[in-house]
Formats: structure tokens, C-alpha cells, sequence
């Protein structure tokens, strides 16, 4: 037969299979649609996934630096409180020699008023010893 002269049934036949033809290639579109749909959410996700990673870095960044810092200002109190102790050390040695040089002092004080001490008992003997005494006197 010629295509001319195709039976009614013959084109309700090529109808149906066009439509189904049709329904598949609708099918396919379809399909690539929801897959491109579920590739742009996974692709969304992962954006979110990355902002929410990088987020995260950041605060890391933040909380090491802000560590950083804490233990600088550490390592200077430790490096103050060194130079404090040291200079309480030094202060307490100059105290140490002032305090032997305040008793050699005191000493050498006690030494000379020992000794003028002596002195006057000996000038006091003397005079004593050199006074002619009279009856009647008291010493």
C-alpha cells in the first residue's frame, strides 16, 4: 500500500505509537528534569556544606590567634614575674649585706663605747687611786 492510501487503521495505529513515542521522550524529560533538579539540590548542598566548613575555619582562625595571643601575654606575665623575682633576689641580697654591715657597725659601736667605758673605769680608778683621802670622806 502507498502511503496515500493508508487505512484509518493503520494511521490510528502510527498515532498511538507517535503518542507513545511521544509519552517516552516526555518520560526522558522528565527524568533528565528530576535529575538535573537532584545535581542543583546536591550542588546546593554542597555550597552550604562548604560556607558552613568555612565558617568553621574561620572561627578556628579566630579561636588559634586569639590562643596565640593568650599565651604571648603568658610568656610576658612568666618573663615579668622572672624580673620581679631576680630584682627581689638582688633586693634581698642588698638587704642581706646591709643588715651584716648595720651589725659590724653596731659592733664596732659597742666595741668603742666598751672601750671608753673602760676608759672612764680606769680614769675613775686612778683618780680615785691619786686622791688623797681626808677622814671622813665618802667615795
Amino acid at each position: 500500500m502507498s502511503d496515500d492510501k493508508k487505512t484509518p487503521e493503520s494511521v490510528r495505529v502510527e498515532a498511538e505509537l507517535g503518542r507513545e513515542a511521544a509519552e517516552d521522550v516526555r518520560e526522558d524529560a522528565d527524568e533528565q528534569r528530576d535529575n538535573a533538579e537532584a545535581s542543583r539540590a546536591s550542588a546546593e548542598s554542597g555550597r552550604t556544606e562548604a560556607e558552613q566548613f568555612r565558617a568553621l575555619a574561620e572561627r578556628a582562625r579566630a579561636m588559634h590567634e586569639r590562643h596565640r595571643i593568650e599565651l604571648e601575654e603568658l610568656r610576658q606575665e612568666r618573663e615579668e614575674l622572672r624580673r620581679a623575682a631576680e630584682e627581689a633576689r638582688t633586693a634581698a641580697e642588698e638587704a642581706r649585706h646591709a643588715t651584716i654591715a648595720a651589725v659590724d657597725a653596731t659592733a664596732d659601736a659597742l666595741k668603742s663605747s666598751l672601750t671608753q667605758m673602760q676608759f672612764l673605769e680606769d680614769a675613775r680608778n686612778t683618780l680615785k687611786q691619786l686622791t688623797p683621802t681626808k677622814p671622813g670622806d665618802v667615795h
